[in-house]
């Protein structure tokens, strides 16, 4: 009887730790700054929480798929992309820039967006979605993040159906509640500052996503 309830609390044990490698793995590629978090915090600072969840959504998605691939096919799609490492890392850089360029710009013609918010509709909401889907898909080293925690963790991973599955549902769990946590943050700001200020606040958070993505390219 003790035997077997050393058994049951050991694999409940592991099965708990699979589910918190995840959780840790996925705030810990989707809490660091970078241009897409600050591309989130703005969509939903000019637009509202709606159109940043759904920016969010399409980042989380694809770290979601990411950790799926290294758990099942890490070592394949890591060396499958290798070769294009950086031209999709230059690619990320000029899209990043393009973005922050061209949020800056548009600002002179959301003049009377705070009298007459733009409406925010199912196909909107989708566009956006999937616009940062494949704004955050450019990025190449999120399998080989994934990958190399899961090689680093050696015997203690056991390569179990369920473990991989917890892993993923932990990384889902994290990735998502950060962006919600991003999203809400430029909404919550956007009531409580005045229009100039909002266009300020645009302003620099477009360019510091154009400088992230001269920093991505000077690091090529």
């Amino acid at each position: 009887m003790y035997y077997y309830s050393a058994n049951v609390l050991g694999e409940r044990l592991r099965t708990m730790n699979a589910l918190l490698d995840g959780l840790i793995a996925g705030y810990g590629i989707a809490i660091p700054l970078g241009g897409i978090s600050v591309l989130i915090v703005n969509l939903a600072l000019e637009r509202g929480f709606h159109l940043g969840f759904m920016a969010g959504a399409g980042t989380a998605t694809i770290d979601m798929i990411c950790a799926t691939l290294a758990v099942f096919a890490g070592a394949a799609v890591v060396a499958s992309i290798s070769p294009y490492a950086h031209p999709l890392q230059l690619m990320s850089g000029l899209v990043l820039i393009a973005m922050g360029v061209y949020g800056i710009f548009q600002i002179k013609k959301r003049g009377q967006a705070d009298d007459h918010p733009p409406s925010e509709g199912r196909e909107e909401a989708w566009t956006t979605y999937g616009k940062f889907l494949a704004l955050t898909i450019l990025n190449p080293f999120t399998v080989a993040y994934f990958l190399a925690l899961i090689i680093g963790k050696g015997s203690t991973w056991s390569f179990s159906l369920m473990d991989c599955f917890l892993f993923i549902g932990g990384v889902a769990i994290a990735s998502f509640s950060w962006q919600i946590v991003l999203a809400g943050a430029g909404a919550l700001v956007r009531k409580h500052i005045t229009p100039r200020f909002m266009k300020g606040s645009i302003i620099v958070g477009n360019a510091i996503v154009i400088l992230l993505g001269l920093q991505i390219m000077i690091s090529i």
